[in-house]
């Protein structure tokens, strides 16, 4: 009888475990090199601040800087050459830091240097 209740348990917990996973608060962003990357739905700049944001980068006219490779969500930067630079208040909180490479606005995750969202 103990062995059929953990069994149902087992069972109902498995089933359950989805249903749990689509409530997280996390927004899958991007994937590269089989691995996912998620950040928190409010670690990133907000869709309607995006346009704020971008006109921010001009005004301030943030260098361009151009890699060999493509700029995906889940990429590394070069550990040398890029400079990073922090991100407003007004546009959020955020552990992450901002630049301009191959003319895309970016936030990369500083002590990896791997972009967790193309700001478009």
């Amino acid at each position: 009888m103990r062995n059929r209740l953990f069994a149902i348990a087992a069972i109902a917990g498995a089933m359950a475990a989805p249903i749990a996973a689509q409530a997280q608060t996390t927004i899958t962003t991007g994937t590269a090199g089989g691995s996912t990357v998620v950040i928190g739905e409010h670690e990133g700049i907000a869709a309607d601040q995006r346009p704020a944001f971008r006109e921010y980068i001009v005004r301030e006219r943030v260098p361009n800087y151009t890699i060999p490779e493509r700029v995906i969500v889940g990429g590394v930067l070069p550990e040398a050459g890029v400079t990073y630079y922090d991100v407003p208040q007004s546009f959020g909180m955020t552990p992450y830091r901002y630049t301009v490479v191959n003319g895309q606005t970016i936030l990369v995750e500083p002590r990896s240097r791997r972009i967790v969202q193309v700001v478009d």
